[in-house]
């Protein structure tokens, strides 16, 4: 399992890619936090500005395909697309997510 970070700038753009990221069935679970405050360097300045942040539950086979799609549908010309390897899952959230992500009909 990974989970993989993206951000948006606003609540609505965030929750509307997170149902469309389940839907699509390259998650199992996308949490939406509420907005904070980041700060980055982008056109030769430090920038800052809200975002909302996704946290992604996947399975790493499905990470090329989810990042193409975040890139298809967000707002962003360069979003963040960030996954980390879950060290430890329990077994029972690591099988519903299969369950789920598996049955791709």
């Amino acid at each position: 399992m990974i989970v993989v970070f993206t951000t948006t700038p606003n609540s609505e753009e965030a929750e509307n890619l997170a149902k469309k990221i389940v839907e699509a069935k390259l998650a199992a679970c996308v949490q939406v936090l509420p907005q904070m405050k980041s700060f980055y360097f982008w056109d030769d300045e430090v920038q800052n500005d809200s975002e909302n942040l996704l946290l992604i539950k996947t399975l790493e086979e499905n990470y090329s395909n989810l990042e193409s799609f975040i890139k298809e549908n967000h707002s962003y010309d360069v979003p963040e697309i960030v996954a980390v390897k879950s060290e430890a899952v329990s077994d029972d959230y690591l099988g519903w997510m299969n369950d789920y992500l598996k049955n791709r009909e």
